[in-house]
């Protein structure tokens, strides 16, 4: 009975981890202004790698997923470190906050193109 709850338990938290694998749509505010950024992310494991392209130009991008919590980098010449951390609100759509070196802190929303 032990057995069946701890496998029922690793069932439901695997069930919760979601492939964000595709191409994201992220509306930014910063303090300096608004934006969109488009990202191509593909995910192994809880590892996510991929490219951004939007104001700053395109640049690759590192992060991880630890369940519904998701989080990326890249650098740019212009603004330094970026950062995003945001909660997976569904399979298509994570909300969160930015940091654009320079340019300030923010705000996003991302919507995952089908």
């Amino acid at each position: 009975m032990a057995m069946a709850l701890v496998s029922l338990a690793l069932l439901s938290t695997v069930a919760l981890a979601a492939d964000i694998s595709g191409t994201w749509v992220a509306a930014v505010e910063l303090d300096a202004g608004s934006g969109t950024a488009n990202f191509v992310l593909q995910q192994k494991g809880d590892q996510i790698t991929g490219t951004y392209a939007g104001a700053l130009g395109e640049a690759n991008v590192t992060g991880t997923v630890q369940g519904n919590k998701v989080q990326w980098t890249f650098s740019s010449a212009e603004a330094g470190k970026i950062s995003y951390s945001g909660t997976l609100e569904s399979d298509t759509r994570i909300k969160g906050t930015v940091e654009y070196g320079e340019l300030g802190k923010g705000t996003f929303t991302a919507e995952k193109k089908k």
